[in-house]
């Protein structure tokens, strides 16, 4: 399917326009932006996202789960199952119940997963799922896979040919049509991550999404779209200043810990090279408390309320801590102290949500089954599975344990 936009011709389009066609069948269009907070909302200059909520539904703020990273969100958003149940523990990590070097490292393969995300729950009951980089999304899961899928992931691919893409599949014939679309786009993350979330950057990042929001609406507009389909857009995760960079590897060699260590933003996972060595458990522990707002646990001692506890994937000890501060490698530890030397400011996430709200992302919806200028509280991101299941009629995913928002007046 990488080239499916060029196989769907433009006089398909202009039929459709031509007859005012409405889609019949009710179509779900998710969007997520990487790394866009949930008060970027607010600062103006976005005229499309500004329709949405104007004409729509706005989420105070979206509660990712932790850790607030991207992997892990991305598949929460999509099965609407805790980290501890779908498995995707971190960008990066280990597997030893897997072999002794499975590694998941921004990994493609759905194999990884262990809920049923949101495009399988579909096709599953007879709806046809379309998708444009998502985690998970490229191979089959348990041998079934989305009708359209985009493969292999590119960052190179532009947001305006995933607009020409989505319009395209508006567009195919009734029989071949998705009523289910879910598409990544870039959002604002690298922009936060190397200027921080109050620079220009990152508003210049947004201003480039938006613009191309902005030719998705008219498109929907010109294809008369409104009364069959549902647009909601929301985000994995939110931002905040980072300044302390920790260097996890470096404490445990100086406690003479042998273990591998995943930086993973705002904590350190260690895999003992002995798992069933107590001391060096307990060594490594009290190594990665000993700087200050540095809490490690035993990985079977993990506060419940985090939902983390994987059996196999998060090692033996799990270090969490807070911004400022932020677990880095020594160079790039290094790299950033450097930067902020220079007046510079960086940007991180993966924290837990419910401490620290600049994690939150954004949740926006417009169309069928949305009311006009509905305000809700909080929402979570274990909800937009099924609530995107119940606009499209169909079961949420088979291990979902969100709730369906009500986006009615």
């Amino acid at each position: 399917m990488r080239t499916t936009w060029r196989r769907v011709g433009a006089l398909a389009a202009l039929v459709s326009l031509a007859a005012g066609n409405s889609l019949a069948e009710p179509t779900v269009i998710v969007l997520s932006w990487d790394g866009v907070r949930y008060d970027y909302l607010d600062r103006g200059g976005l005229p499309a996202l500004e329709r949405v909520q104007r004409d729509g539904a706005r989420a105070e703020r979206l509660i990712p789960p932790f850790p607030s990273s991207t992997f892990p969100g991305h598949v929460t958003l999509a099965t609407g199952a805790p980290v501890d149940r779908h498995g995707i523990v971190g960008n990066k990590f280990f597997d030893p119940a897997l072999g002794p070097d499975a590694v998941f490292d921004y990994g493609a393969d759905a194999r990884w997963i262990d809920a049923e995300p949101l495009w399988i729950a579909a096709e599953r009951q007879g709806v046809r799922s379309a998708v444009f980089f998502w985690v998970g999304s490229e191979t089959d899961w348990r041998g079934r896979g989305a009708t359209y899928r985009m493969a292999p992931f590119d960052s190179r691919v532009p947001e305006r040919k995933k607009v020409d893409q989505i319009l395209a599949w508006l567009d195919l014939p009734a029989a071949e049509r998705p009523q289910l679309i879910m598409a990544y786009w870039r959002g604002a993350d690298h922009a936060g991550h190397r200027h921080g979330p109050d620079s220009k950057d990152v508003r210049r990042a947004m201003g480039a999404q938006d613009a191309q929001l902005q030719r998705l609406l008219a498109g929907l507009d010109a294809r008369a779209a409104w009364s069959d389909t549902t647009l909601v857009i929301v985000s994995d995760h939110g931002m905040i200043s980072v300044s302390q960079p920790l260097d996890a590897r470096r404490l445990l060699r100086e406690a003479g810990v042998a273990a591998r260590v995943v930086h993973a933003s705002a904590l350190a996972l260690v895999y003992l090279r002995d798992p069933s060595d107590t001391a060096a458990r307990r060594r490594a522990t009290r190594a990665l408390s000993a700087p200050e707002g540095v809490t490690a646990y035993a990985s079977d001692q993990l506060p419940a309320r985090l939902r983390y506890a994987h059996p196999s994937r998060i090692g033996q000890v799990v270090a969490i801590t807070s911004p400022p501060r932020i677990f880095r490698s020594g160079a790039r530890g290094v790299a950033e102290r450097a930067l902020r030397a220079l007046g510079g400011s960086t940007g991180g996430h993966g924290y837990d949500p419910l401490n620290v709200h600049e994690m939150s992302g954004i949740f926006v919806a417009v169309g069928r089954g949305v009311g006009t200028g509905v305000r809700l509280p909080a929402a979570r991101a274990i909800d937009l599975a099924p609530t995107v299941a119940s606009l499209l009629g169909i079961e949420p995913p088979e291990h979902s344990e969100g709730d369906v928002l009500d986006l009615t007046p």
